[in-house]
């Protein structure tokens, strides 16, 4: 895979009413793990920035949050779902670890159900509920007013092509309770000079040498 040009962006300001543009995250110049590990969407670089430039946070004082993956949306999916939480350490400032922050990666093998149209808002669905309509839900009720829910997932293959669930996925979101906020770039690859050197994962897709993080703030009315 060749090496391609690209363009630093502005850094975030996800603490907004209204959408923010695209952006791009690119690992630092000597970032030993510029991939994530097999089975997982989001580099461990790029899970640090969430915890620290994403929500305006210093490096010593990052964030909590709950980090969850999602690999399949059939019946009883909440029982398969692992979480691994990330708390503030003792000793460095405010430990205030109540849930505001939910990254939710989503394997590409999961996006096959993301076809199914956004549920009617009037009608929420009723506990317990499967599949993205009832996840989205789900995570609405756990979140408080003004937390976020960040989506990371990437393209794959189906017949040759490659998918693009964003779309239906952001309509679901919106409709059990979510504003859209900003969609986020994360380059799988390396800077050089004025080029970037892919280094996607193996178990990415041909061609697919980045993520897509989705940032959604929980609103009290969709």
């Amino acid at each position: 895979m060749s090496s391609i040009p690209f363009r630093r962006s502005a850094p975030s300001r996800p603490r907004t009413s209204t959408s923010l543009p695209t952006t791009t995250w690119l690992p630092a110049s000597d970032e030993p793990n510029v991939a994530p590990i097999p089975g997982a969407v989001l580099p461990a670089w790029a899970l640090d920035k969430i915890r620290t430039d994403f929500v305006g946070r210093s490096d010593d004082r990052p964030a909590p949050l709950l980090r969850i993956a999602i690999r399949d949306t059939a019946p009883g999916m909440d029982a398969r779902i692992p979480a691994t939480p990330f708390t503030t350490p003792a000793g460095h400032g405010d430990t205030d670890n109540r849930l505001f922050i939910l990254v939710a990666e989503l394997h590409p093998d999961t996006l096959l159900a993301a076809n199914h149209s956004p549920v009617d808002a009037a009608q929420p669905p009723s506990a317990p509920e499967d599949g993205w309509p009832g996840f989205f839900h789900r995570a609405h009720r756990l979140l408080p007013h003004d937390g976020l829910l960040l989506l990371a997932t990437r393209q794959r293959r189906q017949l040759g092509r490659l998918t693009d669930p964003l779309g239906t996925l952001i309509a679901n979101a919106r409709t059990a309770g979510f504003r859209y906020l900003q969609h986020i770039v994360v380059v799988y690859g390396r800077p050089a000079d004025d080029r970037l050197v892919p280094a996607p994962p193996p178990d990415a897709s041909r061609g697919v040498a980045h993520c897509d993080l989705i940032a959604l703030s929980s609103i009290t009315h969709a």
